[in-house]
């Protein structure tokens, strides 16, 4: 199955917001209904693709036939940029000037090789697509001064197998192209779990995950992806680079960490080597209650630091407890608590006798911390809908609301100063703007020396709502760096983040990196402008 060409996910899936809801964001945000629904697809004007007939040729010879490459219409749309809400705004209102000329779907790695070549013999860019989840601009190459480049998407989800399985190891190897709920469900019948579980989990893939350095909603217990991967195959334009015999060696630099993040710019990962875990026997999550942020930080960071560590550990702030964002399936629900302060949820997997001595640890700590039990039933109700945010944030654009969210990671000390710093800059920038927001934040991803904050923003549309995002993004990017954050902890770079990344990482650090694009990619095919300015900084 697609996913929505122009929302998220399974439309079987959406739900309209309660009128509840609508009322509230009217009288509290002054959102009006007007205009919002997106335009039919049959009314979107493709233009014809620019392929040439040689072009197609060569491209149809690289994938073995016709059948996978593909410029039907319908198709180029549904590969047309990501899923940010900017994104969805265009798509919705028939803008395709991002449509690639053709999407093409390589059924292995020699294949991916080949469409490369092809590329660069015809001087089309190209740019690797998994679940298409992005949502920071990363299927959407910069289009130069000097006029559009076209590009082939390159849809890898003909490249959806379990290659290898060591249950002695307990590694596994797998094809970028599949998609988690399937890694899964192979991986289960061989009694192991990736234990990757991020918002996008149901249409996100391995690949992906690499590539963007993605954060589950468990990484507190099995880590982040980056962590979890042993090895990495990459194809390039100039030939395979091969990452990762051994799960650790000092033989140099690691060329692994030099793949992961790289987001489809150095070349097209077509394997990845992973850590498993055996299926847990028991999960038990529950909730917990603090009177103030603050007090719930130092509680999750006393857990971090000095353990026991649950699986899941994260902590809502008090707008989101209060608007009741730590349950998205259950916002305006008859019968929703009454939450006061702020809720934190943490959770437990392994075996019956690991969770339950983790349990009765934490919960001492999260007690001695200020926190109060809720029970099991906020947590469970958070395990159900941990990948319903998407889907509101749809219905929120469809009565005429803008959501949207962003993501930084600091380290404790700069949490609290990075938090009134975000949340001041967006609430500032709109408010300017004439559509006060509301601003809401969790903690949601935990370790020893930091962690990660999430940030949700909900307002009216406004007449231009992409041009009213713009600044309010920008004031959020310079209060990030200004705070001492990150400028993506598990969203990636892409084309939003990546002059400020250029600046975290600094002009030495982003020409090291050009030079190894220069090396993989002289041509400059692979996702042009994404990760990496088109030029070099001076």
């Amino acid at each position: 199955m697609d996913m929505l060409w122009s929302g998220w996910g399974d439309p079987a899936k959406a739900t309209p917001l309660p009128d509840t809801v609508t009322g509230l964001l009217r009288e509290l945000l002054g959102v009006k209904p007007d205009g919002t629904a997106p335009v039919e697809l049959e009314q979107i004007r493709v233009p014809e693709s620019p392929l040439t007939a040689d072009a197609r040729r060569l491209l149809e010879d690289a994938v073995g036939g016709a059948a996978h490459v593909r410029t039907d219409a319908g198709t180029r749309i549904r590969h047309t940029r990501g899923k940010s809400t900017p994104d969805l705004l265009r798509i919705r209102g028939g803008d395709v000037t991002d449509l690639p000329a053709a999407v093409v779907l390589p059924g292995d790695h020699d294949e991916v090789l080949a469409v490369l070549r092809a590329c660069v013999g015809q001087g089309l860019a190209a740019v690797p697509f998994g679940g298409g989840t992005s949502v920071v601009g990363g299927l959407a190459p910069e289009r130069p001064e000097k006029g559009p480049r076209p590009f082939v998407a390159l849809d890898l989800r003909r490249m959806d197998r379990l290659l290898a399985l060591d249950p002695v190891s307990r590694t596994a190897t797998l094809q970028p192209g599949l998609r988690a709920p399937h890694a899964e469900a192979l991986l289960a019948e061989h009694g192991f779990t990736l234990g990757h579980f991020p918002q996008s989990y149901e249409w996100a893939t391995i690949g992906g995950f690499a590539a963007a350095r993605s954060s589950g909603q468990a990484s507190a217990g099995y880590g982040r992806f980056d962590e979890m991967v042993l090895g990495l195959t990459l194809a390039t334009p100039e030939g395979t680079l091969e990452t990762g015999r051994a799960p650790r060696s000092a033989a140099g630099p690691d060329l692994r960490q030099l793949v992961l993040g790289s987001e489809g710019a150095f070349g097209v990962i077509t394997s990845v080597t992973v850590r498993l875990r055996p299926l847990p026997r028991t999960r038990v999550y529950e909730g917990w209650r603090f009177a103030s942020f603050e007090q719930g930080a130092t509680a999750l960071r006393r857990l971090a630091q000095d353990g026991p560590r649950p699986t899941v550990l994260r902590l809502s702030d008090e707008t989101e407890t209060l608007i009741g964002l730590a349950q998205p399936d259950a916002i305006g629900a008859a019968g929703a608590p009454e939450p006061a302060g702020c809720q934190a949820i943490a959770g437990y997997e392994g075996t019956a006798e690991d969770v339950a001595h983790r349990r009765e640890r934490a919960a001492a700590v999260l007690r001695e911390c200020g926190g109060t039990l809720l029970g099991e039933e906020p947590g469970e109700r958070w395990a159900h809908g941990r990948y319903s945010a998407p889907y509101l944030r749809d219905a929120l654009l469809d009565v005429g609301a803008f959501a949207e969210t962003l993501e930084t990671a600091a380290f404790w000390s700069r949490v609290p100063e990075l938090y009134a710093a975000v949340r001041d800059a967006l609430t500032a920038a709109l408010t300017e703007a004439g559509t006060p927001p509301l601003v809401m934040c969790h903690i949601s991803h935990v370790y020893e020396n930091g962690a990660s904050l999430y940030f949700t923003v909900v307002s009216a549309q406004g007449e231009d709502p992409v041009a009213h995002w713009a600044p309010a993004k920008r004031a959020a990017n310079e209060a990030i760096l200004a705070a001492g954050g990150t400028i993506s902890h598990h969203h990636g770079v892409g084309t939003d983040h990546r002059d400020w990344y250029v600046r975290e990482a600094g002009p030495l650090g982003v020409e090291a990196l050009q030079a190894v694009k220069q090396r993989l990619d002289p041509a400059g095919l692979l996702n042009p402008g994404v990760l990496l300015p088109l030029t070099p900084p001076r």
